[in-house]
């Protein structure tokens, strides 16, 4: 009997011993490591490959792990990550998460970036904390990962895929398959007729261009002429209208002393003779014709130029085809 109680009695130190020994090493570990920060993160897209003690890095830094993943009641779109990070972690204002996959294990982790330098820690402000805290732990924004990207995208992509099949079944059916090879039977004859021309058309070519070199010289010739007319008109033709103005001047002067003679005159010739006055008369009158016909001629030269006085025709303006 004595002997049984010994056995219960070290047995009972033992584990009182064990008990104390587990406690001592659970203190030592939680004094000498550091300590943890909570964050929850709101996903509106799939966490597919993420479980609870998946990963947390922050900037590939492994910082925590997934402490918890549920979905939020007040609206079943969102899922719940409970995160525990370092409290060395520097989850400041800018931070965000994403899902990413790690290789092409189907594991996933939640990864933190995008902190700014010299920002404040993210938190639960003082007023109205249970809108932004809902959980009692500060919420870190996410961001729409590669993964994210191609999960989403995924249902879309399928239905335009499946649209694309759709159209090109219905563009090679039997009918548009046949309409297709007679097309191409012609591209080919048309090819093999281009190809036979091929002579032909480079003679053509050939053709064309000494037509368009042809008429170039042409045009150059004309514009040369033309340049030598106006040479000779400005050098040849001034100088004597010019001397046919100052002739039709002199007349006219001379037709004006004669006038001015004749009517001094007038009254001492009606005392010599009735017949010289219609001598004199007649003098002037041939000497005012005189007058106005080199006035008639000067006009004429003025407005046709000179080539109306010789008779030669005017040159036809050139008109290219």
């Amino acid at each position: 009997m004595e002997t049984r109680s010994n056995h219960v009695l070290v047995g009972a130190i033992v584990l009182i011993l064990l008990a104390v020994l587990a406690l001592f090493t659970v203190w030592i570990a939680h004094l000498g490591g550091s300590s943890e920060k909570e964050y929850d993160i709101f996903f509106k897209t799939s966490v597919d490959g993420l479980a609870k003690g998946s990963a947390v890095t922050f900037s590939g830094v492994p910082t925590g792990q997934v402490k918890e993943i549920a979905l939020w009641k007040p609206d079943p779109q969102f899922v719940r990550v409970r995160v525990t990070v370092n409290n060395d972690t520097p989850i400041l204002q800018g931070t965000t998460a994403t899902i990413s996959g790690v290789g092409f294990t189907g594991v996933s982790q939640v990864s933190l970036d995008g902190a700014r330098k010299g920002a404040a820690p993210i938190g639960c402000p003082e007023t109205n904390p249970q809108q932004l805290c809902p959980y009692g732990v500060p919420v870190i924004p996410t961001k729409q990962g590669g993964l994210g990207a191609i999960l989403n995208s995924a249902p879309q992509l399928l239905e335009r895929l499946s649209t694309l099949t759709e159209r090109l079944t219905g563009m090679l059916s039997d009918r548009n398959q046949a309409s297709i090879a007679g097309i191409l039977d012609n591209t080919n004859q048309l090819t093999k007729a281009l190809a036979n021309r091929g002579p032909e058309i480079a003679a053509t070519l050939a053709q064309t261009r000494v037509a368009i070199q042809q008429a170039g010289d042409a045009a150059q010739k004309i514009g040369q002429l033309a340049e030598t007319s106006n040479g000779v008109l400005t050098d040849d033709v001034k100088p004597a209208m010019q001397n046919l103005n100052q002739a039709i001047a002199s007349a006219k002067q001379s037709a004006d002393t004669l006038n001015a003679a004749v009517g001094d005159a007038r009254p001492g010739l009606q005392s010599f003779s009735k017949q010289t006055i219609p001598e004199v008369g007649q003098l002037v009158r041939d000497l005012r014709i005189m007058a106005e016909s080199l006035s008639s001629v000067a006009n004429k030269v003025d407005q046709q130029g000179a080539g109306s006085l010789i008779g030669q025709q005017k040159l036809p303006d050139y008109k290219g085809k």
